[in-house]
């Protein structure tokens, strides 16, 4: 009884290029995005850092520069936290490629050795029905085992995420709450 033949095989290997190929460019395109994002926040910065710097040289009292230091330390945490929030969603999106193809080739592989049990059960010699319940119940075993850690995963990935959500609210209010008090303390300079 042959499992496989020549061209089954040679389908099997095309699928598995397919598969690698179409990772490797999700890949890629999520490193292009990283990558534009990347030149455009030093684009962004080298540009505020050159009217910072301008602004920093006309200044002729204390008060002004804390006032401009008050002005500047908002927006940078703020950009810094839409940048984190950015990659973050490039990574979670590459996550999410990955992990459908995933789920695509682990259900494909469940559906062939549900057909070779089957196929094995149908061929099998008298007998041999207790072999057959004690694979067919491995197979539910695993599938079980998958199902749950699934499960669980996706369950921490929302909670990471949940994490990471609350984070950047809180560095958020640090941030305002900083530029507050610098701006109060320019004042009282």
């Amino acid at each position: 009884m042959s499992v496989l033949t020549p061209e089954q095989i040679a389908e099997n290997q095309k699928a598995v290029l397919e598969t690698v190929f179409g990772l490797t460019n999700k890949l890629f395109e999520s490193f292009e995005k990283v990558t534009e994002l990347n030149v455009q926040v030093l684009k962004q910065t080298l540009a505020e850092g050159q009217d910072n710097a301008r602004k920093v040289l006309s200044i002729k009292d204390p008060q002004e520069l804390l006032a401009l230091q008050a002005q500047v330390l908002q927006p940078a945490g703020e950009k810094a936290l839409a940048y984190s929030r950015h990659v973050y969603e490039i990574g979670t999106g590459l996550q999410a490629e990955i992990a459908k193809v995933a789920e695509a080739q682990y259900e494909e592989q469940n559906k062939k050795v549900q057909a070779l049990v089957e196929n094995v059960a149908k061929n099998a010699p008298a007998g041999s029905e207790t072999a057959v319940a004690v694979l067919k119940s491995a197979i539910t075993a695993a599938n079980t085992t998958y199902e749950t850690v699934h499960k669980a995963t996706k369950q921490a990935v929302e909670i990471a995420e949940s994490n990471f959500n609350a984070a950047a609210t809180a560095a958020t209010k640090a941030a305002q709450q900083a530029a507050a008090q610098a701006s109060r303390a320019a004042k009282k300079a």
